[in-house]
């Protein structure tokens, strides 16, 4: 999977992994792909609740030592 931007969330609570990822889609063309990394539990529903708000896809999710990974599609 082709990854356009990285986004480093980590260290960040709610909401602020979501805002953030919000102004990098904002700022990506159409089929783009984000991959987020946070470090908050909450995330991981956060990131599904936003993908079904907004449109943009959510392709992946998974958590890792701590570390959960978002993939998002920009719509």
């Amino acid at each position: 999977m082709q990854i356009d931007r990285e986004l480093d969330a980590r260290g960040l609570n709610c909401p602020l992994p979501i805002l953030k990822a919000k102004k990098a889609l904002a700022e990506m063309t159409s089929g783009q792909v984000l991959k987020v990394i946070a470090t908050d539990a909450g995330s991981v529903r956060d990131f599904q609740a936003f993908a079904r708000q907004t449109g943009n896809e959510l392709l992946h999710q998974e958590s890792v030592g701590g570390e959960h990974i978002s993939i998002l599609k920009r719509r």
